[in-house]
């Protein structure tokens, strides 16, 4: 680079590992200060001109906006509450990052849990691929609140008779069906008293909640579970609620 009669726009662009596009838009955006120019009318850029474009340089790639940059060289007060909140912005983006590589080293070893949602993988691969994919559905739908419960209820080990109606064939006899649905009603009935809250969030959508979220729970309980299945669990509310179903 030449230093007599100072350096010319591509030059100092050239230098501070940047492009003439970008220290023009410096430039129009009131950033980076005009040079004089000499007497052909071309700007001669000095050593200030070049050290402010690096400082700017410096700055975008530490991630500071071109806005908060101009904050920053107006006082030292702005620039070290703009350089605080990046510091703070940066520890939330490492723990988001350190809680994904966890996520992925869980899915890593083991990969069916990719098709469950956040918060399963403290479970293991302890749960169902029914389970499984029937949170991943519903952690669209519920709170988180509601969430946790359902997450702490799908990890306990399964009953005999839950085991019993996962495994249950679509060709099922209707005697089967019955017998089943007499030994699951009282289960039912009985996680529905130990989590009230799970129980009144589906009741809520059932009753007509949020149109867009209805029917994903509608259509995943007709196509998650075969017609023996959702037989058994018609059953089942029968008999948990004979009022209901007269």
């Amino acid at each position: 680079m030449r230093m007599k009669g100072g350096w010319s726009t591509r030059e100092i662009a050239e230098f501070a590992g940047t492009t003439l596009k970008t220290v023009r838009h410096y430039h129009r955006i009131g950033l980076l200060e005009e040079p004089g120019r000499s007497a052909n009318g071309y700007k001669q850029y000095g050593i200030k001109h070049l050290i402010q474009l690096m400082r700017i340089r410096r700055l975008v790639d530490l991630g500071v906006a071109l806005s908060d940059i101009a904050t920053m060289q107006e006082s030292p007060e702005g620039a070290e509450r703009t350089l605080r909140a990046l510091d703070a912005e940066l520890a939330a983006s490492i723990d988001r990052q350190q809680r994904m590589r966890a996520e992925v080293a869980t899915i890593l070893r083991h990969p069916e849990l990719i098709d469950a949602p956040p918060g399963l993988e403290v479970h293991e691969s302890g749960l169902s691929a029914l389970d499984r994919t029937f949170m991943l559905l519903t952690s669209r739908i519920f709170e988180p609140e509601v969430l946790d419960l359902m997450r702490a209820a799908a990890a306990e080990p399964p009953t005999e008779v839950a085991a019993e109606f996962e495994a249950l064939p679509e060709d099922a006899t209707d005697d089967v069906r019955q017998h089943l649905a007499e030994r699951y009603a009282p289960e039912i009935r009985r996680h529905a008293e130990r989590h009230p809250l799970v129980t009144e969030a589906v009741d809520k959508v059932r009753a007509g909640g949020d149109p867009r979220t209805q029917p994903v729970l509608l259509r995943a309980i007709v196509e998650l579970f075969n017609p023996a299945q959702i037989d058994v669990l018609q059953r089942a509310y029968a008999i948990n609620y004979p009022d209901e179903t007269r």
